[in-house]
Formats: structure tokens, sequence, C-alpha cells
């Protein structure tokens, strides 16, 4: 019996149903990735499973016994409970019990002590302690103080401690609704890595294609209506889904031109009109019922970005800057950094490294204390909040846009402000509703609707792929490539760097910014550490040992140094190694490729795949150490 079943399942709010006679089925152990375009449906989609949305029909059956857990899209915004207290929240009656027990057991006086004894008594009868050792235990493992009041902690732990709070009572499915949303670097690879070892089914909705690739083992698509299966990885997913939409279109194509051929024969005159064949006026009343009841697949966003005038060639340049908060130590310290016009800079960090202050610093909006920030001339800054803040939640899509205006000019081209919205894709009744019924997709659509409608040659964005589609993530893309200005993106995706920027600007913590060439990829294949990946200094085991084998920084001037005979063994052995992953790889690859290769079993189809991923990703690790050793060796 599958673990989770949707059958016939159907949904509608507006002119055309959210779901239609949808179906879905998902196997114990499985990563569904679940995608469609921003508003389809997906989050109602998961409400739906959960129960939280009763369908207009068909059944949603979870296994008998089966337990399901969320992580939901939105974060808390004022939870003054503590982490403990959170987490053992997963335990409905237990985890008030466990909740009160922990906040009684720092309490002293005499009423607390009676209390706590009544407490104890009724955990016992319920096994509280072992969920108590499960609770303590997951915030352990999390890195988590249990003690730590939820709302003072940053959105990347508040999501890990919601995610301890969904895996602690061992769920069979797991659902995540954009999972890496205001998540670091260091953070999502945490998340995945821990997703990877989930030994339950998981189905999850994210924008982040990385994530997609290392985490799904199948692709679900939710595209008008339909819940629609690829048996694939994402990259096979995507090749056979341009196939599927070709075919559609050939398909479509040929229906319409047999159409206008039986429309131009009904047409005919009176005397043909007599002896017409009834069968095929029944026919052709069908066809035009079939064609009537067509859902046409949604437009691309269609968007192009307002070129100010060009701006001075030199558009900042910072000397030995050094910024601090008051009294503060500094968050930014010996900046010493060059912006010319064109150039397309990306910066990462991890959460709290001070890439905001940065931005508003490289803007003019912040002095520095010690230093210098010279701007240059020309300058005209069109800015996107990750917060979505310039957007009033009480004013529909068209007065967000307008202010005012009738029309807006895009390049010399005067557009209606509903026809430009529509290249939003918003209908003139959705762009009529107001933005607090939006979804984050369309918030995040509306907000780059406002920012273009502006003439920039300056483009701040701050964590701007948030909760939008692929397809129009992939024409942001294209977009900020050709744009002539300058672009400053702030940015946990990891691809979407590698296809933007030009240089990358990386935040440690410190107060130091180090520039390198290239986007996210080229960062790493430079050296590029995030601070919390750094194994903690073990203690040597004799002085003797640690001289031998401790790692040295490799000189700023590029000289080599003699390996030690550890790292000379694992130099020599690399290439055998990556030779081996290779052929493992092409076997895999091969039997993919087969045309039957999807009609098997779903559980080998599946695992496959995965071991087809884990190669791959083997082999990248293996070809970059070796590069790391053979550079080290000089």
């Amino acid at each position: 019996m599958p673990l989770l079943s949707l059958e016939g399942v159907s949904l509608a709010y507006g002119l055309h149903p959210l779901l239609d006679d949808a179906r879905l089925i998902i196997e114990r152990g499985e990563r569904v990735s679940l995608l469609g375009r921003n508003g389809e449906g997906k989050s109602t989609l998961l409400k739906v499973i959960l129960g939280e949305v009763i369908p207009d029909g068909g059944t949603v059956r979870l296994e008998d016994g089966a337990v399901m857990a969320v992580l939901p899209q939105m974060l808390p915004s004022d939870d003054q409970r503590t982490t403990y207290e959170v987490v053992a929240d997963a335990f409905p009656e237990t985890g008030l019990l466990l909740a009160e027990f922990h906040t009684l057991s720092q309490q002293a006086d005499e009423a607390s002590l009676k209390r706590l004894m009544q407490v104890q008594e009724k955990l016992e009868v319920l096994d509280g302690w072992r969920l108590d050792q499960k609770v303590n235990a997951i915030l352990a493992q999390f890195g988590v103080d249990p003690d730590q009041v939820l709302a003072t902690l940053s959105g990347g732990w508040q999501r890990r401690v919601l995610l301890a709070k969904a895996l602690v009572a061992e769920p069979d499915l797991l659902l995540l609704d954009e999972p890496t949303n205001h998540l670091d670097v260091p953070a999502i690879a945490w998340l995945e890595e821990t997703l990877r070892q989930y030994p339950g089914a998981l189905l999850f909705v994210s924008h982040d294609r990385a994530f997609i690739r290392r985490l799904a083992t199948r692709v679900v698509e939710l595209d008008r209506g339909q819940l629609v299966s690829f048996a694939a990885t994402y990259d096979r997913y995507l090749e056979l889904k341009e196939k599927a939409l070709e075919e559609e279109e050939r398909q479509n194509a040929e229906f319409d031109r047999r159409l206008r051929q039986e429309e131009a024969w009904i047409r005919q005159g009176i005397k043909a009109r007599r002896t017409r064949n009834m069968g095929r006026v029944r026919a052709l009343k069908a066809m035009r019922e079939e064609r009537r009841q067509r859902r046409e697949r949604g437009g691309n966003a269609s968007f192009a970005i307002e070129d100010a005038a060009r701006s001075g060639k030199l558009v900042v340049e910072a000397k030995n800057a050094v910024f601090a908060y008051g009294d503060q130590d500094p968050i930014i310290q010996d900046l010493n950094l060059t912006i010319m016009r064109g150039d397309k800079l990306g910066l990462i960090g991890e959460n709290g490294t001070g890439k905001t202050t940065l931005v508003r610093l490289l803007l003019g909006d912040l002095e520095p204390r010690e230093g210098q920030v010279r701007l240059g001339t020309n300058r005209s800054v069109a800015y996107f909040d990750q917060l979505r803040g310039e957007l009033d939640p009480e004013q529909n899509a068209l007065e967000n846009l307008a202010e005012g205006r009738e029309f807006i000019e895009i390049n010399g081209q005067q557009k209606h402000v509903l026809g430009y919205l529509q290249d939003f894709l918003f209908s003139p009744e959705r762009a009529r509703s107001p933005v607090r019924v939006f979804s984050g997709g369309e918030r995040a659509r509306l907000m780059l609707a406002k920012l273009f409608s502006k003439p920039a040659n300056i483009l701040v964005l701050d964590e701007p792929t948030n909760d939008l589609d692929v397809e129009t993530l992939e024409l942001l893309e294209s977009q900020l490539v050709a744009f002539n200005g300058t672009v400053i993106v702030i940015s946990h995706d990891r691809e979407f760097l590698d296809n933007v920027v030009t240089d990358t600007l990386f935040l440690d913590g410190s107060g130091r910014v180090r520039t390198y060439v290239g986007g996210y990829e080229d960062w790493r294949r430079q050296g590029g550490v995030f601070p919390s990946e750094r194994p903690a200094p073990e203690k040597p085991r004799a002085e003797v040992s640690a001289k031998a084998e401790a790692p040295k920084a490799k000189p700023s001037g590029g000289g080599s140094r003699k390996l030690s005979y550890k790292l000379k063994l694992e130099l020599e052995g690399l290439p055998e190694r990556i030779a081996a992953l290779e052929g493992e790889i092409e076997s895999l690859q091969a039997t993919v490729s087969d045309t039957a290769f999807y009609a098997r079993p779903h559980d080998e189809v599946s695992k496959t795949l995965e071991a087809l991923a884990t190669r791959e990703q083997e082999l990248e690790q293996a070809m970059e150490r070796w590069m790391e050793l053979e550079e080290m060796a000089g």
C-alpha cells in the first residue's frame, strides 16, 4: 500500500480549478520535489494533504498508523516560547507537560515544587521521560540551546528549530514548503545533508535548483490542475518536460487544424447543409467542446529592465573604510574595493556577517567611521527588498505599482500599467486584488515589476530568488546578464550567483571583505570556505605527529610546500579513485538513458537515480581534492 495517495482530488477557488482530478502516489523513502509556476497551487496542495483545506472532491489517504509532519514556509513572527517548548509541542498532550516540567524545574518556590511533583507523576504514566530524552537529543544534534527564546533567533536558526520539531516525532512523511528561504549557504548545506539521511519520505516545494538536484529522487509537477510525475533527476525532468511541451504543442496545432477544416465544412452553402452527415456534425460539436475545455499553459513572464542614463565609469571606491554601529565592534573594516560601471557583484556570507550593512555603505546610506567611500556620478539606484517592505499589503497590485501613473515607459515605449502587470503574469482581476492575499511568489513578481518600472543604472537585489518559480528566475537571470548597468546581489542561491555575477564578495564574519573572480562555484574552487565549515582544531596525539600532519596555510605568494607522507598517499590514490567513479557514472548513465529504464519498478528507478547523483557528487569532490593536493605539491 502506498504511504500517501491522492485520487481524483479537485479544488476550485477562481475561474480555473487549482486541482482538477489530481492523482499522486508517494512511496516510503521517496524524496519528491513538487514543482509548478507561482499561483498554480503548490502550497494549497500541501494544505490539502495535511487536512487544513478540504477538497471539493476526491480522496486523500495516508497509510494507517503513518505519521506526517510539516516544515512550514512562514516563520513565527513573535513566538516567546523556548526552543524546548517549541520542539516538545510535537507531542500534543505530553509536550505541554514536558514544557511545564522544564520551566518548573528552574524555579525553587514551594508552589512550583508542588506542581512539579504532580507533573512528574503524569509524565511517568504517559512515558514522558522517553519523549523528553528525544527532545533534548534532537536539540543537541541540531546545536540548539533548549532555553533560547525562539523569537530571539535568526531566521535560519528558527527554521532549524522548526525542523527539529518536525523530525522529533519520527514522521513517515515530511512536507516542506520553501525550506531554504532565509537560510545562508552553510545552513542550506546542513539541511541538505540532514534530509538526505532522513529515512522517511519527503515532499518538498523549493525554488533552489541546487537543493532540488541534491535531494530529489522524483519530480512531480503541478500544471493546470494536474499532477504529472517524472521518475527522473531534476536535469532529466527538464529534458522530458521540454519534449512533452513540444509534443503538446504539436498535438494542439493538429487538433486546431482539423477543427478549422470542420468549421469550414459546416459553413458551406444551403445545399451542402441539407446533405450534411449528422454524425460529422455531432463530432464537430464534441470538438468545439473539447477546444473550449482546453486549459492553455499560462504565458511566460516577459519583462525588461528600464535603463537610466549611464552612470559614471566609477560607481564607488572604498579605501580603508571601517563601519560600526555606535560603540560596537566594527562590522566592516579595512574595506578596499572599487566597483566600475557594468560590474555584477554577488555578496555571500553567513547570516549576520554584515552583507546588508556593506550594501548600505556602498550606496552612501551609511558613513564610514574611518577611511573613505567615494561615490561615482549620475547614479540611479533601484533596490529590491527581501522582506517586500515596499509593498502596501492593503493596496492592490495596481495601486502599489502605479503610484498615480496610468502609463509606464520602458526603454522609450509606453505601456498601460495593466498591460505592464500582465507581463509579470498578473491578470486584470488579480491586479485589482489586495497584496495581502498574494502568495510569496506573486509578491516577489510584483516587487520586480515595481523595481523595473523605474529607470536605474544600479540594481541592488536582496534575496531576489525567494519564492520565484524557475521560469521567472531564469528570465530574471538573463535580464540581469544583459543589463548594461551595475548589479549588486545578496543571495544564498548558488546557481543564481553562478549564472549572473562576475565577481564575488565574501564576508567571513570578522569584518573583512574578500573579492573573488566569478560566482559561487568559482569562489569554492579558489579555496572559499565558510567559518562554520572549518573543523574545530583537534588536540595532537603527540607533538611529532602534529608537526608531520597538521595542514599549513599556503603562502599568499603561491609557493609550494612539501606534502606529508599521508597526503602523498592520498594524492597517489586519487587518479584511480577518479577513474573508478567515472566508470561507474558512465555505466549508470547508460542504464538511465535506456528507453525502457523508466518502465522498471519505481524502487529500482529511484535507487539508480540516487546512486547516479551520489557518484557524480563524489567525483566532483575527488576532482577538487586532487586539484587542491596537486597545487599544494607544486
